[in-house]
């Protein structure tokens, strides 16, 4: 099957989907490749009409989801799994055309997603609760978990496929219908997994999507509807912000996956070439738009120079091109704004003083920046200040411990962290000095489904994955029981 066979089978101008029935709108908005800016797609344009229409099937769906027992959750969520892997390279390829990833990222992506399903397949059967005796005794306390509701969910364009199922496994698993607003960049991806958890068996109006380009109106439309009792947001801070004063007029649970500026920290006695082959993963996986990609790196002045010269010969040797050529290993960033916002900010850079000390060749057509190596970079940078979210790597030399940990932590933003170190009991030591919810230590990467995914600070509130990330679609209940 070709992509445009694969995007053509989906009918994205019939791609709101409401109790169980795909819908068009008024409007429509176009989708388009980033490595070449052409229109691969027109999607259906939902509005504030569309978005209440998803509350009333999902509120309708909810009473008989929720009551559904845990084994029958499961056992659709396992077959998610496994149509999703079954269906690899239609997902994969989908990634690739809206979203630019290389081949192999979009892949590792889907297997990724897919996980969540399967994850949350098992979670969703280990109902856990307490039984005990008050301490003044004559009653006993029974402790039990309960479905939040209907779940509106907002998922952002860098993971369209792991993004969506991250939020949409837990809350089913917990009993939760749902409403989901894709980033509208990349609703093709959104667009498959729906129809796939409709293929695994998942009941009409349990799981409704709505595509839209008026995201504001229709998220605040969720969160000012009585129904909605959750929100699970992935994106900027500054859109957290934003979504959390309106979930405060109602007092609706709410999560927030948030922005990052991930430090990559290397000690003076690490493995340097491992620490460089993290780097990469943890730098270009995606082209660097990725809220836990390394942002800040920190070198020990002993091996600031076997660093730069290892990591500068492995991004010097980057290919960069579409996805339609198997050998790219990174893509272009996901529209013009994007990469013109990074390209400004390696100009800023080397304006202060910045040195490019190696740079990647990338094409000239599409929305491409070369993979880029900065030396020379003050502590007090503002390319430090902020997320790249490209393929941008700055290397600030240390060799202090104190300073170190004031450079790393002098961030509202604390997600994620890396660290490489000889000794692991000195990297702990320095991992729980740092103002971060995950870090990598003496690896590039710190997700899975298995794990509880989120940060501190300005990088949000609560987590997915692990059985916290089930945690954050239930409500506690108590039942306090006579026993005299």
């Amino acid at each position: 099957m070709t992509t445009a066979t694969a995007i053509a089978e989906l009918d994205a101008k019939h791609g709101i989907l409401i109790d169980g029935a795909a819908l068009g709108a008024a409007a429509t908005f176009e989708v388009h490749d980033p490595a070449t800016g052409q229109v691969i797609a027109e999607v259906a344009d939902g509005t504030v009409a569309e978005a209440t229409a998803a509350v009333d099937a999902a509120h309708r769906a909810f009473p008989g989801w929720a009551a559904t027992n845990p084994r029958a959750r499961s056992e659709i969520l396992r077959r998610a799994y496994d149509l999703m892997i079954a269906d690899i390279d239609r997902l994969a390829a989908l990634i690739c055309a809206e979203n630019g990833k290389s081949q192999a990222d979009a892949r590792a992506e889907v297997g990724y997603a897919a996980e969540f399903f399967r994850w949350f397949a098992e979670e969703a059967v280990r109902t856990d609760g307490a039984y005990g005796i008050s301490p003044a005794g004559g009653t006993r306390t029974l402790v039990t978990h309960k479905p939040v509701g209907v779940a509106a969910l907002v998922t952002p364009w860098n993971f369209p496929a792991a993004m969506a199922t991250r939020k949409i496994a837990p809350a089913l698993a917990a009993g939760c219908t749902v409403v989901l607003k894709p980033a509208a960049e990349t609703p093709l991806t959104a667009l498959a997994i729906a129809g796939i958890l409709s293929a695994a068996g998942v009941p009409a109006g349990v799981v409704n999507m709505v595509p839209t380009t008026d995201a504001a109106a229709v998220v605040e439309n969720w969160l000012s509807d009585d129904r909605v009792r959750k929100v699970s947001f992935t994106g900027s801070t500054g859109v957290g912000r934003v979504l959390l004063k309106q979930a405060a007029d109602r007092i609706v649970n709410a999560s927030m996956e948030l922005g990052g500026n991930a430090p990559f920290v290397v000690t003076a006695d690490a493995d340097v070439e491992a620490a460089v082959a993290g780097a990469m993963v943890a730098k270009f996986r995606g082209g660097g738009q990725a809220c836990t990609a390394a942002n800040r790196f920190y070198v020990h002045a002993s091996v600031i120079d076997e660093f730069v010269s290892r990591l500068g010969a492995e991004v010097a040797a980057l290919r960069v091109g579409p996805a339609s050529d198997p050998a790219s290993q990174v893509g272009p960033l996901v529209n013009a704004r994007a990469a013109q916002r990074v390209t400004a900010a390696i100009d800023a850079a080397v304006a202060d003083g910045a040195v490019i000390a190696a740079q990647a060749e990338a094409p000239a057509e599409g929305w491409f920046v070369a993979p880029t190596l900065l030396t020379g970079v003050a502590p007090d940078a503002a390319i430090l200040a902020d997320e790249i979210f490209g393929p941008v790597a700055p290397v600030v030399v240390w060799e202090h411990e104190d300073d170190l940990l004031r450079w790393v932590n002098d961030t509202e933003y604390g997600l994620a962290a890396y660290i490489y170190a000889g000794r692991l009991q000195d990297a702990i030591r320095l991992a729980e000095s740092f103002d971060a919810g995950m870090v990598g230590i003496n690896r590039g990467i710190v997700s899975d489904p298995a794990t509880p995914f989120g940060g501190m600070k300005q990088s949000g509130l609560g987590r997915e994955g692990a059985r916290e990330g089930l945690q954050e679609f239930q409500e506690t209940q108590y039942f306090s029981v006579a026993f005299d």
